[in-house]
């Protein structure tokens, strides 16, 4: 059923998404006079389909193969390789027939309302639910690195004060995708009472890429703020609200503290002490094989903050969200085609944008991925590939340098070349998908019940 719904989710988000991206390149053609022979929602390979009807010059309908959409455009080569049509003489309402500058707007026309609808939707984020964040200057403990932070520099305790000399008022931004994808990351923190400067390494991203843990999390203080049902807590007597204030006879302060004692006691038995109420409880207490007791962790230690956006206040935000997501996917494939990260743990497939969603549907999660989806694909669409947008685009734009068109023999194999790329690529991507399923299956979280002694 988990399955379920977020395979639902990804196939809503892109069937709005490539209705409004074949929407663009509709109302750009309609707009200078070119017919539109076909208007589809998934595939009507070998001309099966779902559902279509007829009107005015356009067939409208839903294929059966949910690998995206077209629209066919009369007189332009595309992935239908109508040759017979071709062959005959062009007709003004046709694409070839239209000047070089009408064309590149009926190309970049689907690119462009991916943008815009990106913009609208992280607007109407921003406008419906305003922002909520953890204000930095409220984590007085400073953070907890992981394993990987330590290696490069970060210590217990330090208080973040800037990333690349950006002040970091929301701890949220301390990893914000524009930071750490810059060249020579660099972070200022406070430790005992001085300011530091720890400089991550130019191989970050390929390591941080392979962290499971958080980079850095809050040092907090904690109570127990759910106890998880037939769990080792449960069974010990613990209840939501406790504080624990002392295990075995470890006296410890923060939540890290703990949590390194209690992995350190796995498959045994350990004494809480609890503070309920104003009264103190000691409470025997198994430790399963994974270092846990099966509780949630809350805390009174940080302070969220939330700011709240008028209609027309919000649009500024959703254009800055916009901007800075195509700048980090220039930065990403920047460092791809450098060897920085690995293409198999960068680019995601279906399943692995499927698991984005979650197995419950979170209107504000859900418009949030369709929105990064929609710059994604516009992105992807604009790249200079044959048979994708960009492909297009850019042979228009030699077609305006050397003032004629580019052969029609040569369009042709051009756009077979960019289909038996793409379909390569849709393998190697869906691939890797299944691999990731196999390994994570693989490699899962181990059975943390004990085994008998």
């Amino acid at each position: 059923m988990e399955a379920l719904v977020m395979a639902g989710q990804l196939i809503l988000a892109i069937s709005i998404l490539v209705i409004l991206h074949e929407f663009g390149h509709y109302i750009a053609a309609r707009a200078f006079g070119i017919k539109v022979e076909k208007f589809y929602l998934f595939f009507d390979a070998w001309d099966v389909k779902l559902f279509s009807f007829k009107r005015g010059d356009t067939e409208w309908g839903i294929g059966w193969l949910p690998l995206g959409g077209y629209v066919k455009i009369a007189g332009m080569i595309d992935e239908s390789m109508d040759k017979e049509a071709m062959k005959q003489p062009a007709q003004p309402w046709e694409f070839r027939s239209k000047p070089a500058w009408q064309r590149l707007i009926v190309m970049v026309g689907g690119v462009v309302v991916n943008v815009i609808a990106a913009i609208i939707i992280f607007a109407m984020i921003s406008y419906g639910y305003g922002d909520k964040f953890i204000k930095n200057e409220s984590l007085k403990a400073g953070i907890v690195p992981s394993e990987l932070a330590k290696e490069y520099g970060f210590q217990v305790g330090d208080k973040l004060v800037s990333v690349n000399d950006v002040p970091i008022v929301r701890f949220e931004d301390a990893l914000q995708i524009k930071h750490i994808l810059s060249e020579g990351v660099s972070y200022k923190v406070e430790r005992a009472g001085a300011i530091a400067e720890v400089k991550l390494p130019d191989d970050f991203i390929k390591k941080f890429g392979d962290n499971k843990t958080d980079f850095f999390r809050p040092r907090l203080h904690f109570f127990v703020g759910a106890v998880g049902e037939k769990s080792n807590a449960e069974k010990a007597g613990l209840k939501k609200g406790d504080i624990i204030t002392k295990v075995d006879s470890f006296n410890f302060e923060y939540l890290d503290q703990f949590q390194a004692y209690i992995k350190e006691k796995k498959c045994s038995k350990v004494n809480l002490l609890v503070s309920r109420e104003g009264k103190d409880l000691n409470l025997p207490c198994e430790v399963d094989g994974c270092g846990a007791i099966g509780i949630g962790i809350d805390s009174k230690d940080f302070e969220y903050e939330e700011v709240k956006y008028g209609f027309f206040e919000s649009f500024p935000l959703g254009i800055n969200k916009a901007v800075e997501n195509i700048d980090a996917q220039i930065k990403g494939w920047g460092k791809i085609f450098k060897g920085d990260i690995a293409v198999n743990k960068a680019v995601q497939g279906p399943i692995g944008i499927a698991k984005f969603f979650g197995s419950e549907v979170v209107w504000k999660r859900f418009w949030l991925f369709t929105a990064l989806i929609s710059l994604g694909l516009a992105f992807m669409n604009i790249l200079p590939i044959p048979a994708l947008d960009g492909g297009h685009v850019l042979f228009l734009l030699f077609e305006i340098v050397l003032g004629r068109p580019l052969s029609e023999s040569f369009l042709e194999k051009a756009q077979y070349f960019g289909m038996i790329t793409l379909l390569t690529l849709m393998v190697l991507i869906f691939g890797n998908d299944i691999w990731g399923l196999i390994t994570n299956t693989a490699s899962a979280a181990p059975n943390c019940n004990c085994l008998p002694k």
